[in-house]
């Protein structure tokens, strides 16, 4: 028999409440330190072996149920197919049949320039992680060893200060 159902352990690391290994005198600090450091380790072990365990099995899951909406987009995509064919049939009734076609052929191209254009206009606004690129600047400048002391010897303006000593007033 297995100790996994659905790919979640029915058992979990347990944090001892009881130490069967203790002597039965009053431990030290140092001892109830170290074993509630040992304790709170298992426990977050434990935790994070359970939390991979669910997530591993919503993933999967997950992963399943969008192999049913890509192949419900498949076999709409296929169904236009039909539909035009069908409009351009319809109309073939009050139209010249080659007319009716053409037609629908117009559709179908101002419909794919229309969805391009979006798509254009979408993928054009893409600029990049500008906000974590800035922030890891700041991250490396903050980290450098002297950053502090460039900054106080250069004026707001960027112009390196000339004297440390002169008045501020700048008279």
């Amino acid at each position: 028999m297995s100790d996994r159902r659905d790919d979640v352990p029915t058992t979990v690391t347990s944090i001892p409440l009881v130490d069967p290994h203790a002597p039965k005198t009053d431990p030290s600090i140092g001892d109830l330190v170290k074993d509630a450091t040992t304790q709170v380790s298992t426990l977050v072990r434990a935790e994070v072996e359970l939390a991979k365990a669910e997530i591993t099995r919503d993933v999967k899951k997950g992963l399943t149920g969008s192999v049913f909406f890509i192949l419900a987009l498949v076999v709409l995509f296929y169904s236009t197919f039909f539909f035009f064919l069908f409009l351009a049939e319809l109309l073939d009734t009050w139209l010249w049949r080659w007319f009716a076609f053409l037609i629908v052929f117009g559709i179908m191209v101002l419909t794919t320039a229309v969805l391009a254009l979006f798509g254009y206009l979408k993928v054009r606004r893409i600029r990049g992680p500008q906000k974590t690129i800035e922030s890891v600047k700041e991250t490396r400048e903050a980290l450098t060893p002297g950053h502090d002391k460039d900054k106080a010897l250069t004026s707001p303006n960027g112009q390196a200060a000339s004297d440390s000593t002169a008045d501020p007033s700048g008279w």
